[in-house]
C-alpha cells in the first residue's frame, strides 16, 4: 500500500491472576496413585536392578511460561484443570507441590519425509552435508525415541510464591504427562544425516511447565537435590534455632545424593557453618566434600578453623584430602587460585590451626609437584618452556604459604629434577625478586632454591665449548633395534650423515622419535628403490643450540649473584 491511511491499535496486554480453578475428576483414585508412585521401587531405564521408590513426580504440562508468569492462577487452558486436581490430589496424599520450568530434549531415530531409510546403509561421502541447521525441524519421519533429558531449571515455593534458580535433572521413571513432547512444537531442532556409524537421528528441544510432587516427610531431601543454596540455609537458620536434632536429621537425609551435587563456591561458607554447628563428624564431612580446594579464601579460615578444631586431625585431614581428590583436583587454569593461598595459610595459623595450613599447603604442592615432573620430562622445548613458566607463580605462593618443614621437602625435591626445572625456577625467582622483600625472600626458603639454580648453572657455564668438528648428540631412544641403530649415529662424533633404507612403519618411527626429541636432524625419504631411503643429517642448530643455552646461563647466573636490594 503506497497512498492512503493507516490506523494503528497499541494495547497493553496484562496477564490478571484468575480465580481459583474448580477441582473436577477422580480425586480419591489420583491421590492413591500418587501414594502407589511413592512407594514403589522402580527399575531405570538402563538398570537391571530395582532400586527405591522414586522422591519426586514431575507432571509436564502443556504451555511454556516465564519465571513471572508461572503461577497457580495464572496457567492456561487444560493445564489449570490438570494442576488444579495434581495439587488437591497431593494435598490429599500428604505431598507438596510446586510450579516448575522445564527444558526437555529427544533424541529422534528419524529420516527425511520421503527418503528410503535403507538406503542410508550405503554410505556417501555426500551425506555428510544432511547435518540439519540448528532451528530447521522441517519434514521427518520420527521412528523410535533414543533417548531424552529433562532438566528443572527454576521453580516456586510450594504456596506458589517466590522461586529459585535451579539445575535437577530428572530421570524417566520420574516423568509424566497426557501430552506428549514430540505433538508439541519444539523451540529448535537438528538433524544429523547419516554419518556411517551414526546419524539419522533428530534432536528437538522444548520448554514446559511443570508440577512437582514429593510427600512431605521427604520434602528437605527433594528440595536439596536442587537447590542446594536452599538447603544449606534451612539447616544454617535450624542451628541457629536451636533445634539441632531436626537439623542432623535433614542433613543426613541428604546424604545419597550430596557428593554428586557440584554447590557454587560461594555457598562454602555457609556450608562450613553448618559442618561446625551440626556436632556431628560424619555428617559434617559429608556436606562440604562436593566442594572444591579452589574455592577457599581468606574469608573461610575462621570457620574451617573452627570446623577442625571441632572435629580433630584425622577429620580435617580426610576433608582437606577429598577437596584435592582426582574429581577436585587443580588444573592449570585453577592455579589462579593459589594467589589467595598465602594469605589463607597465614590467617588458618593465626586462628590456631596449623594443620589445616599446612595440608593446604600440601595439596597444592603435590598438584604442582605432578605437572612438574611431567613437564620437565617431555614436550617439545617451546611448549614445555610454556607450561613450566605457567608453574612459576603457583610454586611461589606454595612456598610462601608453606611452614619450615615443607620448604625443606620442596627444596629437596626441586634438587631431584633435570635442568629442564630451570625453565620454571628462575621465572619464579624473578617474580619472588619483584614481590617479595628481602627478609621474607629468606624466609620462604628461597635462598636455598637460588643456590641450587646457581649451582646447576655454573656447571652449564663452565663446560667446554663444543669442538667444531663434535657432532655427537646424547639421545636414549625407546630401546628398540631401530632406536638403537639411531643412537649409534646421533652419538658418533664425526659421522653427519646416514642413508638409511628403511620400510615405511621404520621410517614413520624414527621420523617420531627425532620430532619428539628435537633433534637438530633433518630426516628426508628418498624415494628410489625398495626399500626406501631415509637420508638423516645432522644440522648446524647442533652448535647454535648449544651457544643459545650458555649465553641464557650466563645472564641468569649473573642475575642471581647480584646484590638484592633490602
Amino acid at each position: 500500500m503506497r497512498t492512503g491511511y493507516r490506523v494503528t491499535l497499541t494495547f497493553n496486554l496484562m496477564a490478571v491472576p484468575g480465580t481459583s480453578t474448580e477441582v473436577s475428576g477422580p480425586l480419591a483414585e489420583l491421590a492413591h496413585s500418587l501414594e502407589r508412585h511413592f512407594g514403589s521401587p522402580v527399575t531405570p531405564r538402563y538398570g537391571s536392578h530395582e532400586s527405591d521408590p522414586p522422591n519426586r513426580l514431575v507432571y509436564l504440562l502443556d504451555h511454556e511460561y516465564t519465571q513471572r508468569g508461572l503461577g497457580w492462577e495464572r496457567l492456561k487452558g487444560a493445564d489449570a484443570g490438570r494442576a488444579a486436581l495434581l495439587r488437591a490430589a497431593a494435598e490429599q496424599a500428604g505431598c507438596e507441590s510446586v510450579l516448575a520450568l522445564a527444558e526437555v530434549k529427544e533424541t529422534w531415530d528419524a529420516y527425511p519425509e520421503g527418503d528410503d531409510p535403507w538406503d542410508d546403509y550405503g554410505y556417501d561421502e555426500d551425506d555428510e552435508d544432511e547435518g540439519g541447521d540448528a532451528g530447521a525441524d522441517g519434514d521427518y519421519v520420527l521412528q523410535e525415541l533414543v533417548d531424552d533429558e529433562i532438566t528443572l531449571g527454576w521453580w516456586t515455593g510450594p504456596d506458589g510464591t517466590g522461586g529459585e534458580q535451579i539445575s535437577l535433572r530428572v530421570d524417566d521413571y520420574e516423568v509424566c504427562a497426557s501430552t506428549a513432547s514430540a505433538d508439541l512444537t519444539p523451540y529448535d531442532s537438528q538433524y544429523e544425516g547419516y554419518m556411517g556409524n551414526y546419524g539419522n537421528t533428530l534432536d528437538r528441544w522444548y520448554r514446559r511447565a511443570a508440577v512437582v510432587m514429593w510427600p512431605r516427610e521427604r520434602a528437605f531431601a527433594a528440595r536439596g537435590e536442587a537447590g542446594s543454596e536452599w538447603a544449606l540455609e534451612e539447616l544454617r537458620v535450624g542451628i541457629a534455632r536451636g533445634d539441632l536434632d531436626r537439623a542432623r536429621d535433614r542433613a543426613l537425609s541428604l546424604a545419597p545424593f550430596w557428593k554428586h551435587t557440584r554447590p557454587q563456591r560461594e555457598l562454602l561458607d555457609c556450608a562450613l557453618q553448618v559442618a561446625v554447628g551440626l556436632e556431628a563428624a560424619e555428617t559434617a564431612a559429608m556436606l562440604l566434600e562436593p566442594f572444591q580446594a579452589s574455592a577457599l579464601g581468606p574469608e573461610h579460615a575462621g570457620a574451617l578453623a573452627a570446623a577442625a578444631e571441632r572435629y580433630g586431625t584425622a577429620w580435617t585431614c580426610r576433608v582437606v584430602e577429598v577437596w584435592f581428590t582426582s574429581a577436585h583436583r587443580l588444573d592449570s587454569q585453577q592455579y589462579q587460585w593459589t594467589e589467595r593461598l598465602p594469605e589463607l595459610c597465614a590467617a588458618l595459623r593465626a586462628r590456631r590451626a596449623p594443620v589445616a595450613a599446612r595440608l593446604l599447603a600440601a595439596g597444592v604442592w603435590a598438584a604442582v609437584d605432578r605437572d612438574l615432573r611431567l613437564w620437565t620430562t617431555t614436550g617439545p622445548a617451546d611448549i614445555r618452556r610454556a607450561q613450566l613458566r605457567q608453574l612459576a607463580l603457583p610454586l611461589l605462593r606454595i612456598l610462601v604459604a608453606a611452614d619450615a618443614e615443607q620448604r625443606d621437602g620442596i627444596a629437596a625435591a626441586l634438587r631431584e629434577y633435570r635442568d629442564t626445572a630451570l625453565e620454571c625456577l628462575m621465572p619464579m625467582l624473578r617474580s619472588a625478586a619483584e614481590a617479595l622483600p628481602e627478609a621474607e625472600w629468606g624466609a620462604a626458603g628461597l635462598d636455598a632454591i637460588g643456590q641450587d639454580c646457581a649451582d646447576r648453572l655454573r656447571v652449564v657455564c663452565e663446560r667446554a665449548p663444543r669442538a667444531a668438528d663434535d657432532w655427537s648428540v646424547v639421545w636414549t631412544g625407546c630401546g628398540c633395534e631401530l632406536c638403537g641403530a639411531l643412537g649409534a649415529f646421533l652419538g658418533s662424533r664425526s659421522r653427519r650423515v646416514l642413508e638409511w633404507p628403511l620400510a615405511k612403519e621404520g621410517r614413520r618411527h624414527v621420523h617420531s622419535r627425532i620430532d619428539s626429541a628435537e633433534l637438530p636432524v633433518l630426516h628426508q625419504t628418498r624415494r628410489q628403490g625398495r626399500p626406501y631411503t631415509l637420508v638423516l643429517t645432522k644440522t648446524e642448530e647442533l652448535f647454535t643450540r648449544e651457544r643459545t643455552v650458555r649465553r641464557q646461563a650466563a645472564a641468569d647466573l649473573a642475575w642471581l649473584m647480584r646484590p638484592r636490594n633490602g
